[in-house]
Order: structure tokens, then sequence, then C-alpha cells
């Protein structure tokens, strides 16, 4: 069973089932609701998704096990049985697709452990329209409770894929035409690279950076041009900018 907290997590969700109709074990418990509740609990009905008026007590048992951060419901929980993890799109049909695109930008996170940065990352990779995220299954934050709430509800919409092998992945993007682009100090300076159409930006953690076999493996090495005393970006932020210069270089067509 996997529940969902925060308003924009549920608002999100309740879109994303309203897009794929994925309903079957799907419902909503909720305390004495407010108005914004109170249209989360319309737009579910609508929906044909059950909800159930409980105590705060019982929605305070039904989220004793979920992390710190995820515990706080404000009144409301969506449920969904039988699942215990969001879905998580292939990373071969993917690829595959990718593959087809003459244009397309993918996120590699190697060792992100923080599920709020992860979670903030996957904001900015809605944001700018991101086609895939990357996220290792052991060296990376996996806690999709906390990812979703932070990345308010944006997880619902970007395409994330697990991989037991960055360096595997990373070399099958290359040989689907993307070039590579590692995050890190002392590279060339971002605003002043022409990226490609098809481009695989890679963040390492703020600790030990890119791992060595994964680095070997980018093309070419950006960093931001910063004036502050600090050494390094927030990797959320900087994963934000770096999606930000891609999508200026490249913008999505209107229309």
């Amino acid at each position: 069973m996997r529940i969902i907290t925060g308003f924009h997590a549920i608002e999100e969700e309740l879109r994303s089932l309203a897009k794929t109709k994925a309903l079957e074990g799907v419902s909503i418990l909720h305390s004495k609701p407010g108005p914004r509740v109170k249209k989360m609990i319309e737009e579910a009905k609508l929906l044909g998704i059950p909800a159930t008026a409980v105590s705060d007590g019982e929605l305070d048992k039904r989220v004793a096990s979920l992390p710190q951060t995820a515990r706080d419901h404000r009144g409301i929980l969506l449920v969904k049985e039988g699942e215990s993890q969001p879905a998580k799109a292939s990373l071969d049909e993917s690829i595959a697709d990718l593959a087809r695109k003459e244009r397309a930008l993918v996120l590699v996170l190697d060792s992100i452990t923080d599920p709020h940065n992860v979670g903030a990352i996957i904001r900015s990779a809605d944001q700018f329209s991101a086609d895939l995220v990357i996220i290792p299954e052991n060296r990376g934050a996996t806690d999709f409770e906390v990812i979703s709430r932070t990345s308010a509800g944006a997880s619902s919409w970007v395409n994330v894929a697990l991989t037991n092998n960055l360096v595997r992945a990373v070399e099958r993007l290359k040989d689907a035409g993307f070039w590579v682009y590692g995050a890190d100090a002392g590279g060339e300076s971002a605003p002043g690279a022409e990226l490609s159409d098809k481009a695989v930006l890679v963040m390492g953690s703020e600790g030990s950076g890119i791992a060595r076999l994964l680095r070997e493996k980018c093309d070419r090495i950006l960093s931001i041009p910063t004036t502050g005393r600090l050494d390094s970006l927030n990797v959320s932020v900087a994963a934000g900018i770096l999606l930000y210069e891609y999508r200026r270089q490249r913008p999505l067509s209107r229309g």
C-alpha cells in the first residue's frame, strides 16, 4: 500500500489519475475538511474514487510508518492499495523511445541520497520538460513518499527510471545519440557551452561529486559561474540552473 500526503502531491496525483484512469485500489481518507480538502474530495468523487471521513487519530495511525516529513497529513490522504511505490518508467522502453527523437533531455542523479534534493530536482525537471530522470537503485534516494511531497506532486508527471548500473545506462544513452555533460566545479562555463539537441546532465552528490567511472563517460564537464564565498551550490539548485540553460538554448516549440 502506498500513502500520499501533502496538498500539492495529492492534487497532482489526482490530475495524473484523471489522465491515466488507473483508479483501481485508489481511495481518499479525510478528517473534517477545509476548502482545499473539499475541492480534492470533489475531484476524487468525479473520478469515481471513494472518499471516506475518518478521525484525525485514524489518519495519524495510517502515516505512522512514513518518514517524518511525510507524516503531516493536514487532514487528507490518498491511498493506493497494492502499490508500495510510484510506478517507474521502464529504462529500456524510455531509451528506445528517446532514441527516435531528434531532441531530448535526460537527468542522471548519481549518489544523491537526500530525498528532499531529489524531489526538488524532479520539480525542476517538470518545469523545464526533462524527458527522463534516472536514479540508481542502491546509491540514491528512493524514499518516494518524501520525494513526491518535496516535488510538490511533480513526480506524478516526470518519467523516473531506476537502474542498478548508471554507467551502463549512460553508455546506452550515448549509443542512442546523446551527448553527456557532467556537472562539476572546474569545468567549462555552462552558459558558454553549446549543448547538443540530445543531452544528458549528470549530477553528482554534494560530498563526492560524480563517481569516477561515470565521470569518464562524460563528453564534457560543465560548471556554473558563481561569485559567492561557499565552494558550491546545492545540487538541486545547480540542476535547476543547468536545466534552464538547456531549455534557454533549446526552447520548446509553441503551438
